[in-house]
């Protein structure tokens, strides 16, 4: 008897394949999840993970091959079909409705209602939002409207929908990329929980550790197809990662060449009232300086206001020894300070412009003569960048919302390096980038510190922070509480001080004393 007749295998997919324009997507897929296990799914940007999951969830039709869900055929699937049959996704781009609320969202197309079935029932649907809300551990009202809340609480927000669907099989792409390690080991509780349920997950992430934490088998994918399926623990991580990427990985953050040199950029006394505090810091020629806290403590609020995006209260900025005053982006790029946000998709890219638009972006007064672009400049230097950062692109001329998350990361990066921005701010550079391309981000912001660049570096990744930063800062409710060096640093001590442990031994102190 085969395993779906014993219902032991919840979907099978056989042979499928997915063509894009001069792109073999997937390549004959076979893979098969079976009912209450956690199956990850892994592979670099460009492997057909994302594409893979769209044919699952009835986005994109394959041009090849079968699925069989429960032991049938599927015939047609479209997203309607697909959340019919018990199929929830939640992908790495954000699906929500920003104007609508938390609960809006949560039940969009399938509002609860009254007796007369054209009305709503407003109240049923809050007070339903906010349960499932309070089990996925947001700490917000079901009443916020989506626009209000933060990248993570957004991400809750679909957990949430994704859960109250009661579905058979929920599929995770990417879902803690801005997630603290609370929430994280929050979110595994729930995929325990949801697999003693019968629940299957198929979960995908870059963050091979916790595909050791949470998965029972692991997929790989290269090229668009499937190179190895076995059980977690017989898959080594250096395994793991050569066949992702198809060859060996010797060292993860390259060695610094140079010390850092003089002082060349501090900030003094930034504050903005009930969102930083007395922000006061500065960083060396050649010297990476990182922000470390937990997702609200405030280091993005810091990047946005050096970087003219939010206007502080007071506070004072010094570069090259000269004072200045940053009232806007623009003046900020005219100072030659550039900013890599969390999500570049949102905030840093132009995705329907091409390659060579966006990496001229921030430069394009200087490639212009009496308000006329030079365009063969701004093709040379794009091509230039292109082939330094070694973008995959079929043509700069490309549009960026074809690349993969790595390759637009490294438009951006070409976009400031054009640029030759003194100062960059780097929030999350390697949010949602596998572990090949990671390693080419690493070098490059090595790269750029080495030639005298100051970079102040924000990430949730502490073995990131760790690795690539000379110095800490660590965050907590709007100020920076500790500062630790390269070689005092460890993973315990940035989290006692990013929780607030540091004031409850205090407060214990003085209260015994």
């Amino acid at each position: 008897m085969t395993d779906e007749r014993k219902g032991l295998v919840l979907l099978r997919a056989t042979g499928v394949t997915k063509r894009f324009p001069g792109v073999l997507a997937l390549d004959r897929v076979d893979f098969e999840l079976r009912r209450g296990e956690v199956h990850a799914l892994v592979g670099e940007n460009g492997a057909g993970k994302s594409t893979f999951i769209k044919i699952l969830g009835g986005v994109l039709r394959a041009d090849a091959g079968t699925i069989g869900y429960e032991g049938k055929r599927i015939a047609h699937l479209d997203p309607y079909a697909a959340q019919m049959l018990g199929i929830s996704i939640i992908h790495q781009e954000s699906e929500l409705a920003l104007p609508f609320s938390a609960a809006e969202n949560i039940f969009l197309g399938r509002q609860p209602r009254h007796a007369i079935k054209w009305l709503i029932d407003r109240r049923r649907m809050h007070r339903e939002a906010q349960m499932w809300l309070d089990k996925v551990g947001a700490r917000f009202r079901a009443s916020s409207l989506v626009r209000d809340l933060s990248i993570s609480q957004r991400r809750l927000v679909e957990l949430a929908r994704a859960v109250s669907m009661n579905a058979k099989l929920l599929i995770m792409d990417e879902p803690t990329t801005v997630f603290t390690e609370q929430e994280v080991e929050h979110l595994f509780e729930i995929v325990r929980s949801l697999k003693t349920h019968g629940v299957t997950t198929l979960y995908i992430s870059h963050r091979l550790e916790e595909i050791y934490s949470i998965a029972d088998r692991v997929t790989v994918l290269r090229d668009g197809k499937v190179i190895a399926t076995m059980p977690v623990q017989n898959a080594t991580e250096d395994k793991l990662v050569q066949w992702m990427v198809g060859r060996e990985l010797k060292r993860v953050f390259p060695v610094r060449s140079k010390p850092p040199g003089e002082e060349m950029f501090s900030v003094s006394g930034l504050t903005k009232k009930g969102v930083i505090d007395d922000i006061s810091f500065s960083v060396r020629k050649g010297e990476i300086v990182g922000l470390s806290g937990l997702v609200g403590a405030g280091r993005t609020a810091v990047a946005n206001a050096i970087f003219g995006v939010m206007q502080v209260d007071r506070g004072e900025m010094v570069l090259d020894g000269r004072p200045i005053r940053v009232a806007s982006p623009a003046a900020a790029i005219r100072h030659g300070i550039g900013f890599i946000p969390a999500d570049r998709k949102l905030d840093g890219l132009l995705l329907i412009k091409s390659v060579k638009e966006n990496i001229s972006l921030a430069n394009l007064k200087n490639m212009s003569h009496w308000s006329f672009i030079d365009w063969r400049r701004e093709k040379a230097e794009a091509k230039k960048f292109q082939e330094l950062l070694r973008i995959k692109t079929p043509s700069i001329n490309q549009i960026v919302v074809n690349l993969s998350g790595g390759n637009q990361q490294k438009v951006v990066f070409a976009r400031w390096l054009l640029m030759h921005a003194k100062v960059l701010i780097l929030d999350e550079p390697t949010v949602g980038i596998d572990v090949g391309a990671k390693q080419e981000i690493y070098n490059l912001i090595n790269e750029i510190a080495e030639e005298g660049r100051c970079v102040i570096m924000i990430s949730s990744e502490l073995p990131e922070v760790l690795g690539m930063c000379d110095r800490i800062l660590v965050m907590h409710e709007g100020r920076i509480v500790h500062e630790l060096s390269r070689e005092e640093a460890t993973q315990e001590e940035i989290l006692y001080y990013s929780a607030g442990l540091h004031e409850t031994a205090s407060r214990t102190v003085i209260g015994e004393s």
